[in-house]
This record gives C-alpha cells, sequence and structure tokens, in this order.
C-alpha cells in the first residue's frame, strides 16, 4: 500500500470523557515503539494537549510526542501523512467534524464512563454514524474512570447489548493518573498504581487495532517498557 497514513480518533458526545487521556497514551504507546506519530488538537481556544506537549518537553519526557492545532476536522484529516498515526483530538458533541473525521479514519473511539448519561449518549453517537454510512467495525468503545470491576462489567455489557465493540482493560478514576498529566507524562506513563494493569490492557488492545495499517511499509517492533515503575 503506498499510503501508509493510519488515522485515529477520539470522538465524544460529552467532554470529560477520556478522549484527551487516551490520545495522549497512544500517542505515547505509538512513539514509544518507534513509529512516526502526531496528535492534532481540534480545541486550540481550551489547548490541553498542546500545554501537556509544553510540559513534556520541560521535563524532558520521552519519547517526544508532536502536538498540533487545527481549527477543523478537514483541517486536520488532509495533514495526514504517509506512514504515520494522526490521532485525532475531537472537540466534544456532535457535529459535521465528528462525520468528517469518521469518513477518514481507520478507527474511531469513543471513550465513557460506567454511568448512563455517559453510555446512552456514547451508543446514540455511535448509530448516527452507523446510520450516516461508517461501518460498525470502525467504532470501539474504551472504557474511562472506572471504579471498579462492577462497573465495568455493567458498562461493557451495555455497550456490547447496543451493538458495538468495547476494548479490553479500562481506566481506573486515580488521583495518580492525573498528577502524570499534570508532569506531561501519559497514563501509561504514571507512578505504579494496583490497576496499572488495566491501563495497559487498554492500550494493548487499541495499539493492536492500528499496529497491522502501521506495519504496511515497515516492521511494527511490539511496545515494551512502556510503563515507567
Amino acid at each position: 500500500m503506498a499510503d501508509t497514513r493510519v488515522i485515529v480518533g477520539f470522538v465524544s458526545q460529552k467532554g470529560g470523557t477520556g478522549k484527551s487521556t487516551l490520545a495522549r497514551a497512544l500517542g505515547a504507546v505509538v512513539a514509544g515503539a518507534g513509529l512516526k506519530v502526531r496528535i492534532a488538537d481540534l480545541d486550540p481556544q481550551q489547548g490541553t494537549l498542546l500545554e501537556w506537549e509544553r510540559i513534556r518537553e520541560e521535563n524532558a519526557t520521552t519519547p517526544t510526542v508532536r502536538v498540533e492545532a487545527f481549527s477543523t476536522a478537514a483541517e486536520a484529516v488532509a495533514s495526514a501523512e504517509a506512514d504515520e498515526l494522526l490521532i485525532i483530538d475531537a472537540a466534544a458533541g456532535a457535529n459535521s467534524g465528528t462525520l468528517e473525521i469518521a469518513e477518514a479514519a481507520t478507527l474511531i473511539v469513543q471513550p465513557s464512563g460506567a454511568g448512563i448519561d455517559d453510555l446512552r449518549p456514547a451508543v446514540l453517537l455511535f448509530h448516527e454514524l452507523v446510520q450516516a454510512g461508517i461501518p460498525r467495525d470502525r467504532l470501539v468503545v474504551a472504557l474511562c474512570r472506572i471504579l471498579s470491576d462492577a462497573e465495568e462489567e455493567m458498562a461493557r455489557n451495555y455497550v456490547v447489548k447496543a451493538g458495538y465493540d468495547v476494548l479490553p482493560g479500562y481506566i481506573p478514576e486515580r488521583t495518580a493518573y492525573r498528577e502524570a498529566h499534570n508532569r506531561g507524562q501519559a497514563v501509561t506513563e504514571a507512578k505504579h498504581s494496583a490497576l496499572n494493569a488495566r491501563v495497559d490492557e487498554l492500550m494493548e488492545g487499541l495499539y493492536a487495532r492500528v499496529a497491522s495499517q502501521l506495519a504496511a511499509e515497515r516492521k511494527v517492533k511490539k511496545p515494551s517498557g512502556r510503563r515507567r515503575r
């Protein structure tokens, strides 16, 4: 395949569900594997990811994760380069930009908490995308801000019953992960937590979704040593 660009879009009806958390984590994992990756921040006014990149550079945290701001989804999609993973962190809310990202993306990831207030809008957004012609196999939910295995099981069953896939593992609600972001790190680089295995499981499942495309013209090495203990 001549053009090996791969686009992963993180979308959500609501803010604060974990889009930026997942975008940072995937960027760090892919960069740690020695691959070309860039994060497109579609909320330049807030600039969450741009600020995270600045702090990361100040703290000399490696690997380097490149972040760029874009005003529109179309601009971000058009910027995608060959042999690159472009991670798009979309602004909250379903709009024309969400559909633009979904039409161009290899994979659309929607984070969700365990409450019905999060799960129902997530399922409704995926229903809208399917009705607009987006294949179901491009859509997947990632569970975030989970308090217990029981919450995870309930949320997973809800999404699966609605007809959509859910990545393995989840991101727990932990102070350590917020502190990691404050240091310019990703959740995969956080200090030791008893629940880190859940994060690793989620990110390994997500990485597996994009690795085959990224390996089209070069051999992808398996991520190793991602977590800093």
